[in-house]
Formats: C-alpha cells, structure tokens, sequence
C-alpha cells in the first residue's frame, strides 16, 4: 500500500442495537485511502452488523459513520445517494441472479445507474469480466460456473461502477486451498493496479496474513473492538489473551494429536 494519510471512512462512536440487545458500543474505526482493511473476530461478536452499517443497510442507534467526507448517517438521500456510488459491495453467497447470464449480472448496476447504450455497457461487462480472469463466459448462467468462478463474476459486477471502496463479506468462505489462494491474489492485484479501498470480513488467516494491510479485531464479550494494527504485530506482542489465542490458533490447531484407530 502506497503511504496515504487521507481517511475515506470514519467510524465515530458506533453504537448498534437489534432491539434492546446491544452488539456493537463506542466503535471508532479510521479507514485510510487504498488500504485493505480486515475485521475479524469470533462468530457473533458484530463482524456482519459493523459492516450493514458502513454500507448504510443499517442506522446506528448512536454515533455516526462518513464516507470521503459524507456523512451517511444523518445526511440528506442525495447525500446518501452521492456516498452509495463510491462503494461496491461483494457478498458471501455472491448473490448472483441465477436467471441472468453471467454478463447480465455484471450490467445491473450499469444498467440502473448510468445512462450508457447498450454497446457500451457489453464493453464495460466485458472489459470487467476479463479483469477478473472470466472472459468469455459472458453467456453463461451462475449454475454452470464453480464456487471459485461465482466468487469472480460476483466481484466482476461490484467492480461494474468503479468504485472506490469495496466492502467483501468472507470472499474465501467455502472454497479450496487453491481457489482461494486465486481469490486472495485478485483481491491484491485489484488493490494494487486501482487503489480501490477494501474492507474484509473474514475469518481466514491467510487473508490476515497475507492480504490486509491491518485488522480490527471485535469481541463479543466486549461488545467492540479489542485491537487494531498489523496482524503479525498483534500476533507477536499482543497484552490481550484473546487477540493472542486467535492469532495463533492455527498453530494450535497443527499440534493436536491425530485420532487413529
């Protein structure tokens, strides 16, 4: 990552609530420009509630985010609108509409929010689905393709607008070693060639280790964030148990016995 000082996301003071239930409290979070920013931590401490509120899926019941300077959270709709167009969004699933062809999927937001002809916009789907290694399969339906190549076309359509920010919501989750070491690349190659901007939710530690550039780290218990900075600082010297075990549990892991019959 190129040194950038210029923060394209505030987190001030994020407090979010389903209900009575509070799940995320004094949540302050400074994303900088080009940066790829990873949010881990345990199943349920607020990884996937963090993100719905950065996107503006959701209102913070206290504290406010901004997005380049806009302030998502009590600004106008154009305001919200103008903010919208700056981020792209791959989710888990991929969330593609299996009855569109592949390129289809990729024109949709092309489609609802430019007002380019249609000659243009099979360009730009095809230049986009080339980017991320699926050219020529234009005319294909989500069902034909593998996990791996969903992940693609799925990041092939968040990229459709050129945003500059990317939100990805466990972009290895379900795949192989191999397609997710490929995923893990695009993702870098992505960063690199555009600057574009990337916040990760994920529990892989390849992606920690070898992809962001930091982590914030979220607790359950805590109800917010327990670290922040380079993952292999926190991994080293760390004050907080927790943070340490998380770091090291693949270690852990490698050390248990082999049951054998």
């Amino acid at each position: 990552m190129e040194n950038n000082d210029r923060t394209i996301i505030e987190v001030r003071d994020l407090e979010a609530r389903y209900g009575e239930t509070t799940i995320l409290k004094d949540v302050n979070i400074d994303v900088r420009a080009g940066e790829i920013l990873a949010v881990i931590g345990g199943s349920g401490c607020g990884k996937t509630t963090l993100l719905k509120h950065m996107v503006g899926l959701s209102r913070p019941y206290g504290g406010h985010i901004t997005i380049d300077g806009i302030d998502i959270t009590n600004g106008d709709e154009k305001s919200f609108a103008r903010a919208l167009r700056k981020i792209g969004i791959l989710f888990q699933g991929g969330a593609l509409f299996s009855s569109m062809t592949i390129a289809e999927n990729v024109a949709l937001p092309l489609r609802a929010f430019t007002d380019l002809p249609p000659d243009a916009v099979g360009t730009l789907v095809r230049m986009k689905l080339c980017s991320v290694d699926l050219g020529g399969y234009e005319h294909h339906l989500p069902s034909e393709l593998s996990g791996g190549m969903i992940k693609r076309a799925a990041l092939a359509r968040s990229l459709a607008l050129n945003p500059e920010i990317l939100f990805l919501d466990e972009p290895t989750a379900g795949l192989d070693p191999v397609i997710s070491a490929e995923i893990e690349a695009l993702i870098m190659r992505i960063n690199h060639q555009f600057r574009t901007t990337m916040i990760i939710i994920t529990h892989s530690l390849d992606i920690i280790y070898e992809v962001a550039h930091r982590v914030v780290m979220l607790d359950k218990s805590a109800k917010g964030i327990i670290a922040q900075g380079d993952p292999k600082e926190l991994r080293r010297s760390s004050p907080n148990a927790v943070v340490r075990q998380f770091f090291n549990r693949q270690a852990n892991l490698s050390k248990r016995s082999t049951w054998q019959p």
